[in-house]
């Protein structure tokens, strides 16, 4: 079986060209269905779709969420298929599996007003720190771009003379979106703060701590959530968050949904219109105060 579980790791790496986060999860998840079956002397080969339905009981009598047994159940699904596509098995149990429902969680963006203040409250004087503070809001702002896409550019990943920035998402995937002005002016300003860093480490990233380090990503989410906690009493406040409020206010200002599809990076449309839910409240006050049938 361990053999089995390397094939899938080097399969999920090479072919699949997940990340290694990506990666280490479905395994884990795997691993964690293989304890499971251990305590009923089965192996993974051996597994038949009850199996798995009683492992999902056990999740969910242990109060593991809905969102969490799906995520391991997926990883069980991509599993079982590379074992189909090798021939280890001749059936995937879990074929006609359905997916628990889960409740939609509709994430509030910050609003428009709130990306004002954010720029407008803070003292960002200028030195390496606060330069590059204000740089990683700008871009998340006006790019939408994911967390691990951020601490991940390097810096020739900004064209200047194109105005664009060439991202590399999830599964490797490229993109290249287009940059602002203000955004390029910024960059000048934080690339001169960082050229008269003391040591530079990571000398190809672009984002660096003022020891010339790449930044983590507890860093960046920690710095998302104190900037914001001044202007904003929204529970959530991640760069997540963030791009939930960049494709809003995209849209909300009459962007159309397959052009913030391609700029966000996703596979398809339907990840994209999670997004329209604040765009559509946006829209029903805008038709509440401008119909003639609601004047009062």
């Amino acid at each position: 079986m361990a053999t089995n579980l390397q094939a899938y790791q080097n399969y999920l790496v090479k072919e699949k060209n997940y990340s290694p986060l990506t990666v280490r999860a479905y395994l884990d998840d795997i691993l964690s269905f293989q304890d499971y079956l251990n305590q009923q002397s089965i192996t993974l080969e051996e597994v038949v779709y009850p199996n798995v339905r009683n492992w999902i009981v056990v999740l969910v009598e242990n109060n593991v969420s809905t969102t969490s047994v799906n995520r391991k159940i997926s990883a069980l699904k991509s599993f079982y298929k590379f074992l189909l596509k090798v021939k280890q098995i001749t059936v995937n149990p879990l074929l006609k599996h359905k997916s628990l429902k889960t409740a939609k969680k509709v994430q509030i963006p910050f609003s428009e007003k709130e990306m004002r203040d954010v720029f407008l409250d803070h003292d960002y004087v200028d030195d390496f720190e606060s330069i590059r503070n204000r740089f990683i809001l700008e871009l998340f702002y006006t790019t939408g771009i994911r967390r691990a896409e951020l601490i991940n550019l390097k810096l020739k990943s900004i064209n200047e003379i194109q105005k664009t920035i060439r991202v590399i998402g999830k599964r490797n995937k490229e993109r290249i979106i287009p940059v602002l002005d203000c955004t390029l002016d910024l960059f000048k300003k934080y690339k001169e703060q960082r050229d008269n860093l003391e040591q530079i480490k990571d000398i190809e990233m672009l984002i660096l701590s003022k020891r010339g380090n790449k930044v983590s990503e507890s860093f960046v989410y920690r710095l998302i959530n104190d900037y914001f906690s001044t202007v904003s009493k929204k529970e959530k406040k991640s760069p997540h968050v963030l791009r939930h409020s960049f494709a809003t206010h995209l849209l909300n200002n009459g962007a159309d949904l397959n052009s913030v599809k391609e700029l966000l990076g996703h596979a398809s449309l339907s990840s994209t219109q999670i997004y329209t839910h604040s765009s559509l409240a946006e829209l029903k006050k805008i038709y509440q105060e401008a119909h003639p049938r609601n004047k009062k």
